[in-house]
């Protein structure tokens, strides 16, 4: 008996934590066939090339592609550390503040090309057909045969017996309308060339740049590094920067932990009170407060962006740990909770606290936030708050951008966008094959950002009705997910759909030819 076809749709990194996943997969052999049109393939866009003062925000245990071995990732590091002849200890690996290891991007990029190649060896060894193919899915639905049959943009057709949906994040957005300007930067990545690509840049240049976010920061990162000499603006409504990460500790949580939140529910329903309580109940047996936490959350938009950043800083090596254990714990626990919420606290939570959470779940390192102050405070970078619009410049350049704010106009010679693309948005490249599996029946569009998927396994669901074809891995899973980027979260959910799929395979027997040889033109 033949094994399940595969058809992997996007080659990223949810796509290289998937494989990682599939090698684990028991009975015979399958194939997979992954559908990639992008040139980062395996890294996609976050992690490309780039210069190397671009960090990971996270430390390596929460980096590693392998469900149940955090350390992965670490040992991969220590291999390529010797090879390349980088020391154990010292400056250059360390956070000089907090004592951790945030690795390059472009360093992680590598990893996961080297972890999506070993696993696709490990499965042609085990005599699994592989095959990828470098084309955009425009469409895909069920077949009457009980599989799926997938076209891409050339006009070829594929079938497979399941189909996870890897697209990965949009495309950035210009809020402002200006594109065409060749001063304007819509996607900063990667720095290494777009900088240099701005009509007239110099040192000497007034850079605003567009978000507060750790995009805005890996931009000011690489103009430092560049030795850019000219002023530097975060233009933004809020002028929220990313938290700074604090020392790492290890604290081993017994009360906001999935498994209470399943005990909970068998008790009654679970609302956003039951998690508040279990979180107090969690901080009060490691002799912490959740005032501490709350106090964090207000001070987010009432306190003065630069003091928070320096209040932040010096608490690196707080004794406090009660923001490491929410760090830590709501990405674990956070799936879980979001499952058993009611819609309406749902709704409420991403109109009015998204960015908040993320804003303190997804800190940079303290190292960036020293960079930024040491700016700060020799005058060169400014947060700007109270952002209303932006106009380019004439067709003589004079001026330079005009930057109206609640307060004041201001001027900068060139604008890259740092807005990262919005999570609750069905990325335009995928949007005519979304259309297809909503005509096809297989999937409905969740009201607050993405498709519907089963908690569980991550397959699409229509009225709550998972298909047993169908998955969806990543972004694309917003509003029935809420942690759908980071690593350990697709990590999770690619356990799940192994899972699944394992379930699947041990009961369905092939009668289908291999998605690789039905490949023909249309």
């Amino acid at each position: 008996m033949d094994g399940a076809d595969i058809a992997v749709v996007g080659g990223g990194a949810s796509a290289v934590c998937l494989l990682d996943a599939l090698v684990t997969l028991d009975g015979p052999p399958g194939g997979v066939t992954i559908f990639e049109p992008g040139p980062h393939l395996w890294r996609g866009r976050p992690y490309q090339r780039d210069t190397e003062v671009l960090r990971l925000n996270a430390t390596p245990d929460d980096m590693s592609v392998r469900h149940g071995d955090p350390g992965q990732f670490e040992r991969w590091l220590a291999a390529r550390d010797l090879v390349v002849g980088v020391p154990a200890e010292g400056p250059g690996p360390l956070d000089p503040y907090s004592g951790a290891r945030f690795a390059s991007r472009t360093v992680y990029g590598e990893y996961l090309e080297h972890s999506a190649r070993a696993n696709l060896m490990a499965l042609i060894e085990r005599g699994w057909r592989v095959d990828i193919v470098r084309e955009r899915v425009v469409s895909a639905a069920p077949t009457a045969e009980g599989g799926a049959l997938l076209r891409t943009e050339q006009g070829r057709r594929f079938q497979a017996d399941h189909v996870v949906l890897c697209v990965g994040g949009g495309a950035t957005q210009d809020s402002y309308g200006l594109s065409g300007s060749p001063r304007f930067l819509v996607d900063p990545y990667p720095l290494s060339g777009t900088l240099d690509s701005l009509q007239d840049f110099d040192q000497d240049s007034r850079v605003g740049i567009i978000g507060s976010g750790l995009t805005a920061v890996d931009v000011v990162l690489a103009l430092v590094a560049r030795g850019h000499r000219g002023p530097i603006s975060l233009l933004s409504r809020g002028g929220v920067l990313p938290a700074v990460r604090q020392r790492p500790v290890r604290h081993d949580r017994r009360h906001f932990t999935p498994e209470r939140l399943r005990a909970a529910a068998q008790r009654g329903p679970v609302t956003l009170d039951t998690a508040v309580r279990l979180l107090d109940d969690e901080l009060t047996a490691a002799g912490e407060d959740l005032t501490t936490v709350a106090a964090e959350v207000t001070a987010l938009h009432r306190e003065e962006p630069v003091a928070r950043l320096r209040r932040q800083f010096a608490e690196v090596d707080s004794t406090s740990i009660a923001l490491r254990i929410v760090q830590a714990a709501v990405p674990d626990t956070g799936p879980d909770l979001w499952s058993l919420l009611p819609d309406n606290q749902k709704a409420d939570l991403i109109r009015r606290h998204y960015r908040s959470v993320l804003t303190l779940c997804c800190p940079m390192p303290a190292a960036s936030a020293a960079t930024l102050l040491s700016l700060i405070e020799r005058g060169q970078l400014r947060i700007v708050r109270g952002l209303q619009r932006i106009a380019a410049p004439g067709v003589a350049h004079s001026g330079g951008f005009t930057v109206t704010t609640d307060t004041h106009v201001l001027r900068a010679d060139h604008i890259v966008n740092a807005v990262s693309p919005p999570a609750h948005r069905i990325p335009a490249a995928a949007a005519e094959l979304v259309d297809s599996l909503v005509i096809a029946g297989v999937a409905s569009r969740n009201p607050v950002g993405g498709l519907h998927v089963d908690r569980a396994t991550s397959r699409l669901t229509v009225d709550g009705r998972p298909h047993p074809r169908f998955y969806a891995l990543g972004d694309l899973a917003f509003g029935s997910l809420f942690f759908t980027f980071g690593i350990p979260a697709m990590v999770d959910r690619a356990h799940e759909i192994g899972s699944a799929l394992r379930e699947d395979m041990s009961v369905v027997r092939r009668t289908r030819r291999p998605a690789s040889a039905l490949a023909a033109p249309r």
